[in-house]
């Protein structure tokens, strides 16, 4: 049996109705969570500004419907986790693992990767096929135009 760190979630749609759209934040404005436990207690607990954004970003996506998950930089990934990251299969993440082109370590017979690490392969492979598609549009626009 394989275990995910990556955990996505949704809300349904209708909790996303249920729930009134999070206003703009200001320079400033502070950010509490009240918390009604099921004894009926409630329980109020003030974030710093610096959490702001991360949980203006969060929220915004689940009210936009999209699915999330949250992660640390320092967290280790499967190479399933990775694949799903990276867009790519599975055994190509382990043939980049093999290459170097993904630090990796082994816990007992299982690679693990950073997050940060996958992040940094992501762009470069995010770059480099922005890249090949600009490649591919100016030759085509040369076969086009120019009649190459």
């Amino acid at each position: 049996m394989t275990s995910h760190v990556l955990q996505f979630t949704k809300l349904s749609d209708r909790d996303r109705k249920a729930v009134a759209p999070m206003p703009n934040l200001a320079e400033g404005d502070q950010l509490e969570l009240r918390i009604r436990r099921q004894s009926g207690q409630l329980q109020t607990l003030s974030l710093p500004a610096s959490a702001l954004a991360p949980v203006e970003a969060l929220l915004d996506h689940l009210l936009r419907g999209k699915r999330v998950a949250v992660l640390t930089e320092d967290q280790e990934l499967s190479p399933t986790d990775a694949s799903t990251i990276l867009g790519i299969s599975r055994p190509l993440v382990v043939l980049r693992m093999d290459r170097g082109d993904l630090p990796f370590r082994y816990v007992g017979k299982h690679r693990r990767a950073k997050l940060k690490d996958v992040l940094a392969l992501k762009a470069k492979l995010d770059a480099r096929q922005k890249s090949l598609d600009a490649l591919a549009e100016d030759t085509e626009d040369l076969i086009v135009n120019h009649g190459l």
